[in-house]
């Protein structure tokens, strides 16, 4: 009796041992396919050999569609960045610049390659690159409308601007300066889904001036000075573009990859090549940090 009763125990023992043995083994494994699965974007595209990428291609010269494809400054510069994840695809999906930071948001996109400018509400809510162009606001009117020499003379005019852009803020932000100073203000200021279709409306005499970024609108000047003058001085203050990832440890890598491929291609001169190539001119760019927002 007492012979099988501690042969007994001893099984009882030994059936514990197993069983803590297999949960301390289960959760081993557990723990290592956790290690395995969590990791950051830049390592996920480097693994899936693709990256998806939100960009608005009616922006030109920064990107815009010709014979079917994304050309311009940013699909140059993107390409010269993407050689160092060699045999990853870039996927590039043009879409309104309306729905570009709530696509990234919502994760339909892995990054946006497109010119946003840096805001201070932005900035909270979202990761930037270091400067790819500068994006302070101006005013573009007609060439014909010779007397309208000065900002301070858009009181009682309509100006155009993208819907949900910097730009249309800077002129909103700019009536109330005007109104401020016991100036009439603005007549209208209308909102568009893209630029080309308030340059058209401007063309037309529909719009008095239209709030564009001075990078912007350089090219279209050059291209076309007997439809359109730039109004100086700018209206707003000193901005950049930048492009933009989520703004947490997972996407952390992904954007730092992207920032320090901007500083190398600034510092190597690539970036002057490309900005004399699509602008007609330099912007001087910070290379080490983004300055902070000032509107």
């Amino acid at each position: 009796m007492t012979t099988q009763f501690f042969k007994g125990l001893h099984m009882k023992k030994a059936f514990k041992h197993i069983v803590s043995m297999s949960a301390l083994l289960g959760c081993s494994l557990g723990l290592l396919a956790t290690s395995a699965s969590a990791v950051d974007l830049l390592t996920s595209v480097k693994q899936k050999k693709e990256m998806n990428i939100g960009t608005e291609a009616q922006f030109a010269p920064f990107e815009f569609i010709k014979d079917g494809k994304i050309v311009g400054y940013s699909a140059d510069l993107l390409a010269l960045i993407m050689a160092d994840l060699p045999g990853v695809q870039a996927n590039r999906e043009d879409v309104p610049f309306q729905a570009i930071l709530p696509g990234l948001s919502a994760k339909k996109f892995d990054f946006v390659v497109t010119s946003v400018t840096v805001t201070k509400d932005r900035d909270a809510k979202f990761a930037f690159t270091l400067p790819i162009a500068e994006a302070t606001v101006a005013l573009l009117r007609r060439t014909q409308d010779g007397n309208f020499t000065s900002p301070d003379q858009l009181s009682g005019k309509v100006v155009g601007s993208q819907a949900g852009s910097a730009q249309l803020k800077v002129a909103r932000e700019f009536d109330k300066k005007l109104r401020a100073e016991g100036k009439a203000g603005l007549k209208d200021i209308r909102e568009y889904v893209s630029f080309d279709e308030a340059y058209a409306d401007l063309a037309a005499g529909r719009l008095d001036a239209v709030a564009q970024s001075l990078s912007n609108l350089g090219p279209l000047v050059k291209s076309r000075p007997d439809t359109f003058a730039v109004v100086q001085p700018a209206i707003g203050p000193k901005t950049f573009y930048a492009w933009v990832g989520r703004k947490d440890s997972d996407s952390a890598p992904l954007v730092k990859f992207f920032s320090d491929g901007i500083a190398r291609a600034n510092t190597s001169g690539k970036m002057s090549e490309l900005q004399k190539k699509w602008f007609g001119f330099t912007m001087p760019l910070p290379v080490d940090r983004l300055p902070a927002p000032e509107m």
